[in-house]
């Protein structure tokens, strides 16, 4: 029998099946584990009659992590029958292991997620241990799959399909103490020991050895699809969800329907349902996309792919904060979570109060929905000092600065508090724009210095981007991805540019939109577009939420700074429409409470509707599609372009920071992945399109064409 799983039968004649996969840090549903399970349920099947039960546990820190994305990755649609026949066949074990007629228990001991969880759902019995580690759930829509291992059958059964659509459709995570709330597990357990005593136990005394679902008289909580209450609902959820996916992400659709329809068969048949579906969903490019860039490249990223070798983890313990405003308060809030004293300063002492009392809001919500303690969110708190003091600056070994998008003023703000920190601190700016080089020379060693670009709200966003200046030593860039981590974000490495990665990208996106308005496209199409693209919003709303008067304020720095170096700024057919929002209109964005949109007290925000009659024309006409690839592949080439310039060094970094930053259309991949899965040549013949149509912005860089010659993916 295969050693993935260990099978050990003691004297009170309980099984105990320990999953321990060879050669991997976690158990997976790979071949081996597919050969070593049909092995061990012929077995236990064999000698039913010796055996009072069957424990399963797992010898990894984790209970078990799901499929085995390296094969699912691979599967193509010319593989669909046989992957269809395999997946049924695994299906087929979990079915014997929970109708042998004997009571089995999943002892949790981790993390039991995707596969994981599918397996303890098939068992009759769930204990786990009580241990923050240990997260619960089914996250397989977050890379376009559904749970295919018979998870969404038996969740539905478990806890009817209403209270089960958030496990599947938005792949929700729950602990020990949540899941048993729930009703997904039955008994929590101290330690590995109390896990396995109160396994036994429960086996010695247990009264049946059946699933709930498979007990005579069995009804379906919360009735079926048909009965009236839930004939009510389900008509509105598809709607509710086409609004939210735009139709670009096909998982939770298909989720939904595996899941009603499940409802509304048998058991086997709600099986094969799912499994066509998973089948459908696996073979299809958007979930290629998604494992590539959500999983194996953002695996590579925090598994510290863009630091620096040789240099021992360092962890920040004393953060310096200089604003605090909306981005240095978001940053003191997240420093300060996770256990970093923070100095944060402002010009007077109130508002520097302010800025800490966004980190009291934030942690009261959580202590009113039950998420954190009192005494654990006074202690967070008691972290973050408001000053206005440069000398409290003392012993920080690190500093950020977060102050308005002025070259001058950053340089004399962060060249007092380095004065007061730590000789060896690294300083950082939180700058969006502006080049890290040059800011650099505030300070006396420019090696010290950085770029720590987060992304509003900090709290919220994952992303930091890291800009290496020319002069940026690599114990440098080390610290700070160690301080990225450390803060729970995910960090990107770039080198110095004007606008670096992000900004540069994200700028092409908003300046797209406002060109088109500037054309007389109408802007609620060029809005609409833009969303059922997978944009998570318009180009008008987000310039509208940046505010016209800061990328005016931009503009006007880039071109003093360019003419100081002797070049032009290029024009661009969005600056003459800013700069009448602005200057004419007076209609600068959202903080104005007037920009694209109106913003009513107490209403929703709506277009301004004499945008059609300001910038509309009855001359303009454009197809649907030109407007939707106008602003996706104007944001690819961009990003080709970073790649090109050494700006960017990595595909990984491109495809996370695309997405995690700036919020690229999530069905793609990421920027680059867009054009992978494009097709290299179709884009750059759809590129050369849009650049005779459109502009010569569009037109394809070199290092796309050099791809394209090559027959080459980034």
């Amino acid at each position: 029998m295969s050693n993935a799983i260990r099978y050990d039968k003691g004297q009170d004649n309980i099984v105990i099946l320990t999953m321990d996969m060879p050669g991997q840090s976690a158990n997976t549903m790979n071949g081996v584990y597919r050969q070593a399970m049909a092995e061990t349920v012929d077995r236990l099947e064999k000698e039913r009659e010796e055996i009072a039960g069957v424990i399963i546990t797992s010898a990894k820190k984790t209970f078990f992590a799901g499929g085995d994305l390296n094969e699912l990755i691979k599967v193509t649609q010319s593989d669909a029958e046989a992957f269809y026949h395999m997946v049924l066949g695994l299906k087929a074990q979990l079915r014997r292991l929970e109708t042998l007629g004997k009571p089995v228990v999943a002892a949790i001991n981790g993390a039991a997620l995707g596969g994981g969880w599918e397996l303890a759902l098939a068992c009759h019995y769930r204990v786990a241990i009580d241990q923050p580690a240990v997260k619960l759930g089914l996250p397989e829509v977050t890379l376009g799959l559904l749970p295919g291992g018979g998870g969404v059958v038996r969740m539905v059964r478990l806890l009817g399909v209403e209270k089960a659509l958030p496990y599947l459709v938005e792949g929700k995570q729950v602990g020990p103490a949540k899941a048993l709330e729930a009703g997904l597990i039955h008994e929590l357990a101290s330690d590995r020991e109390d896990l396995l005593a109160r396994a036994k136990i429960w086996i010695l005394g247990a009264p049946q050895a059946l699933q709930p679902w498979d007990v005579n008289g069995y009804r379906m909580p919360g009735g079926t699809p048909s009965s009236p209450a839930l004939a009510q609902l389900l008509p509105i959820a598809p709607s509710v969800l086409r609004s939210k996916t735009q139709g670009c992400l096909p998982a939770p659709e298909k989720i939904l329907c595996a899941a009603v329809e499940g409802a509304q068969v048998d058991f086997d048949t709600a099986q094969i349902i799912e499994t066509r579906y998973f089948t459908e969903l696996a073979t299809g490019q958007v979930a290629k996309n998604l494992i590539g860039t959500f999983w194996f490249q953002l695996n590579e990223i925090k598994a510290g792919g863009s630091r620096p070798k040789g240099f021992e983890t360092r962890q920040t313990t004393r953060v310096g904060v200089i604003g605090a405003g909306m981005m240095g308060a978001g940053i003191a809030y997240v420093s300060a979570v996770a256990g970093i004293d923070v100095v944060l300063k402002d010009r007077s002492l109130e508002a520097a109060e302010k800025g800490r009392a966004y980190s009291t809001a934030v942690l009261d919500k959580k202590v009113s929905r039950g998420q954190m303690s009192a005494d654990k969110r006074d202690t967070i708190l008691e972290r973050i000092k408001p000053t206005i003091d440069d000398a409290d600056f003392a012993g920080c070994d690190l500093i950020i600065e977060a102050v308005f998008e002025d070259r001058n003023l950053k340089a004399k703000v962060t060249r007092a508090a380095a004065d007061q920190a730590a000789a060896d601190a690294v300083i950082a700016s939180n700058t969006s724009t502006l080049p890290i080089t040059g800011l650099a020379n505030a300070i006396a060693d420019p090696r010290r210095f950085i770029g720590l670009h987060f992304f509003s709200p900090v709290d919220k966003m994952p992303l930091v981007e890291i800009i290496k200046g020319d002069q940026t030593d690599d114990a440098t860039l080390a610290r700070a991805f160690d301080f990225v981590m450390q803060i729970n974000k995910t960090p990107i490495v770039v080198n110095d540019s004007r606008g670096f990665f992000t900004s540069r990208v994200f700028s092409t996106f908003t300046s797209e939109g406002i060109a088109m308005l500037g054309e007389g496209i109408p802007a609620a199409l060029i809005e609409n577009v833009a969303r059922q693209a997978g944009m998570p919003v318009g180009p008008l709303a987000v310039s509208d939420e940046v505010s016209m008067s800061l990328m005016s304020h931009i503009r006007e720095q880039t071109r003093k700074d360019l003419a100081a170096e002797g070049k032009p700024l290029p024009e661009h057919p969005a600056d003459l429409v800013i700069s009448r929002m602005v200057d004419e209109l007076q209609r600068p964005g959202k903080a104005a409470g007037k920009g694209f949109y109106e913003y009513p007290a107490g209403g929703r925000k709506h277009l301004w509707p004499e945008l059609g009659v300001r910038f509309g024309s009855e001359d303009a006409s454009i197809a649907v599609e030109d407007v939707r690839d106008r602003l996706l592949f104007i944001q690819a080439i961009e990003t080709v372009r970073c790649l090109e310039e050494n700006v960017l060094l990595s595909t990984a970094d491109a495809n996370v920071g695309s997405i995690f930053g700036i919020g690229f259309a999530a069905w793609t991949g990421g920027a680059l992945q867009f054009i992978n899965q494009y097709g290299v040549s179709s884009f750059v013949a759809r590129s050369r399109y849009l650049a005779e149509q459109y502009g010569e912005r569009f037109a394809p860089p070199p290092l796309l064409l050099q791809k394209e010659c090559e027959g080459a993916l980034f």
